[in-house]
């Protein structure tokens, strides 16, 4: 599944043109993710209703299921992250990731019992950590360290176009199958296969991997984590402090739900959260590769905060679309930025684990979220939810004042 020649820019390219000197995998990646969402959104948009209304799962339920989907693929990428690194090959577990959220998709419409939902959401989920971060470690294998940030960015962005398209997809056929929602979810399966086949035919992976000429990662131990650096440690912390603020987005659409919005037009949420997230995502990336990380992140903290007051005092479906849009932009200010701070903390042959690593604790703090957020949801209703999250992401600030950032970790990277 690799080419002769390597997928990569010179060495000499600078900032000025972004766009024209990112390297071709990145919008392969970035295309890969995007049909993939599509598909993904597309089932995730209705899934709350589907769970609440046909099946009868209540808040609680809804919660411990998106925390442990999450939580699945935190853990299962620790270990993809580590392999990739220890084989130096990381788009063949990428195709085996999405090939399995590929294969995930049809179980949701031949879906009778919440157990069906459960198990489907745990296969696509460990699909999801087997493939991001060998996924995210690719990125920083073929982007000169100086563009890192452009290019998480632009992933991210392509990534939240199809955020944006699969539920905008999803209340388009909700309107042609007269609200059909298992003939709806049929639907996401096309997409998901096209990210496969795009993946496998258009990504070049570097032949010479930096892998291999490092060392670092030429074995499974756990004492790889050991030769991480504190800095980088920080970063994984910080990533849980975002994690633990921002919780499942299911319980955004099952606020709008609740303050009336008819089911097929719940997906409409979503998109207005992903269209702020991919508009921003790339000039936030960007940003951070010229100016202040640390102030692009508090900013997206504190526009965290804002959408959970917004959506706490929600009276009107009107507010509840303001809450999403403030949900995306802090979703831009710091999904990206997070990744390009451990790709700079880390040397080139742990980037895998290192990805691995920060998901895992993100996985495991976002699980945490979720379930807290469900019961508090069942037992004093939807604004405890989001005044939980507002507090957490105050914290997640002031926590920030505290952090340093890096400077890029260039010394390590090796021939790719």
């Amino acid at each position: 599944m690799t080419s002769s020649q390597p997928d990569n820019p010179s060495s000499s390219i600078t900032a000025k043109g972004v766009y024209g000197h990112l390297p071709k995998g990145i919008w392969v990646l970035g295309f890969v993710s995007m049909f993939m969402d599509i598909s993904s959104e597309l089932v995730h948009s209705l899934l709350p209703i589907f769970m609440t209304s046909m099946l009868g799962a209540s808040m609680a339920t809804v919660g411990i299921i998106e925390g442990v989907a999450e939580g699945t693929a935190a853990i299962t990428k620790v270990f993809s992250g580590a392999i990739s690194d220890y084989f130096g090959k990381r788009k063949f577990l990428a195709v085996i990731g999405y090939a399995l959220g590929s294969l995930a998709k049809p179980v949701f419409p031949l879906a009778t019992t919440i157990g069906w939902v459960f198990a489907a959401r745990f296969i696509d989920r460990i699909g999801k950590g087997i493939r991001g971060a060998p996924r995210d470690a690719l990125v920083a294998d073929i982007t000169p360290p100086q563009l890192r940030g452009a290019a998480y960015g632009l992933r991210q962005a392509l990534d939240s176009v199809g955020a944006f398209l699969g539920p905008l997809l999803a209340v388009a056929c909700m309107i042609w199958f007269t609200g059909d929602l298992k003939a709806v979810l049929w639907v996401a399966v096309l997409p998901a296969v096209i990210a496969v086949f795009l993946l496998i035919f258009g990504l070049r992976e570097p032949v010479r991997s930096t892998i291999g000429t490092t060392g670092l990662g030429k074995n499974l131990a756990v004492a790889n984590a050991g030769k991480l650096s504190l800095r980088y440690w920080l970063v994984v912390a910080l990533g849980a402090l975002f994690a633990l603020a921002r919780f499942s987005e299911a319980f955004l659409l099952l606020r709008a739900r609740d303050l009336g919005l008819a089911a097929a037009y719940v997906p409409v949420i979503m998109m207005v959260m992903n269209l702020f997230y991919s508009f921003f995502a790339y000039p936030a990336g960007a940003a951070a590769d010229r100016f202040s990380v640390k102030s692009l992140m508090t900013t997206g903290l504190w526009l965290l905060v804002a959408a959970d007051i917004v959506f706490a005092g929600s009276t009107s479906l009107s507010s509840v679309f303001i809450g999403a849009a403030l949900w995306g932009l802090h979703m831009a200010f710091s999904q990206g930025l997070l990744a390009k701070l451990v790709a700079d903390t880390t040397p080139a042959g742990l980037l895998g684990t290192a990805f691995g690593i920060f998901h895992f604790v993100s996985g495991i703090a976002l699980l945490l979220a979720s379930v807290i957020a469900g019961a508090l949801w069942d037992a004093y209703g939807a604004p405890a939810t989001f005044i939980a999250g507002g507090g957490f992401a105050t914290l997640a600030a002031l926590g920030l004042l505290l952090y340093r950032p890096p400077a890029p970790d260039t010394g390590h990277r090796g021939s790719t």
